[in-house]
């Protein structure tokens, strides 16, 4: 195996390495930004701490993790497709992939969004379904969807899901290269532990919170099964308008605080493994 094929090799094993850490963290968190997005009307869950006390007292704290298999099971996939592509693309678009070039970083997280959206649409399509299953007690549409639609049927809401990953990776990878450009240290070649995951902290609640809006369009257009009095939405423009009509500018930011605290620790958790080299690691130990 030639070095080359060695890095990449270490770059999926941390990808997914830091996707399964980081999901089991902040899963039960994620579950109320959904279910708080999915609010139409008369609001069921005053907030993240009460929608967390009342999905652990109606569903235990087994409820709290619905739709955690999905995640975990996909987010192996889409982390190391997301980091690794954004790795390949500084590489190819930067010289030597470490330059500071603001332009060519935010192409880079661009073209990382666009690849990890083939593993991040189904994935959120079958957890927003799990998830949302306890809120409006409608039952999960997930059996339904595969068994009506196939696979093509996990790919709603692939229009909504490009708008949201895409500026937020364009946000994410800029940022946090900067970030933690701030801490590099010339004698180890990398930033600190420490460093490296603050700096993913503050670069993912920052991309996180500024894409809110479209979580909250995207959140809505993937739920399939509606409660009494709940919109169907066409597409895209058709449920931001009924959004901002019926509920006001406000519902565009519901969950952010939710989101902001799920992405902080995940992508912390994320870029600290990465930075760490678990993969190298791994692969040393398996010579």
């Amino acid at each position: 195996m030639s070095s080359q094929d060695l890095s990449i090799t270490a770059k999926l094993i941390n990808g997914g390495v830091a996707g399964l850490v980081g999901v089991t963290c902040v899963f039960p968190i994620d579950l109320a930004k959904t279910r708080l997005q999915n609010q139409h009307g008369k609001d069921s869950y005053a907030g993240m701490i009460d929608c967390l006390r009342k999905t652990a007292r109606a569903e235990g704290i087994l409820g709290m993790y619905r739709g955690a298999a999905v995640n975990l099971t996909l987010v192996t996939p889409e982390k190391a497709i997301k980091l690794a592509a954004n790795d390949f693309f500084r590489q190819l678009l930067m010289e030597d992939g470490t330059r500071r070039n603001l332009r060519m970083e935010m192409l880079a997280g661009c073209g990382a969004g666009m690849c990890q959206v083939v593993v991040t649409c189904p994935m959120e399509m079958l957890k927003i379904q799990l998830q949302d299953a306890g809120r409006s007690e409608t039952g999960s549409g997930s059996s339904q969807l595969l068994r009506t639609q196939g696979l093509a049927g996990l790919y709603k809401g692939l229009g909504a899901t490009l708008l949201r990953d895409i500026p937020f990776s364009i946000i994410y990878f800029p940022l946090f290269a900067n970030l933690n450009g701030l801490g590099f240290n010339p004698r180890t070649g990398k930033a600190p532990f420490a460093h490296s995951f603050m700096a993913g902290c503050v670069a993912g609640s920052v991309a996180a919170v500024a894409v809110t809006p479209l979580d909250v369009l995207k959140t809505r257009i993937q739920t399939l099964k509606k409660g009494q009095g709940e919109d169907i939405y066409s597409g895209i423009t058709d449920c931001a308008r009924k959004l901002w009509r019926q509920e006001g500018p406000s519902a565009f930011m519901k969950g952010a605080g939710c989101r902001a605290l799920v992405i902080a620790p995940l992508f912390g958790i994320a870029q600290g493994v990465y930075f760490v080299g678990i993969g190298e690691r791994v692969l040393k130990c398996l010579e």
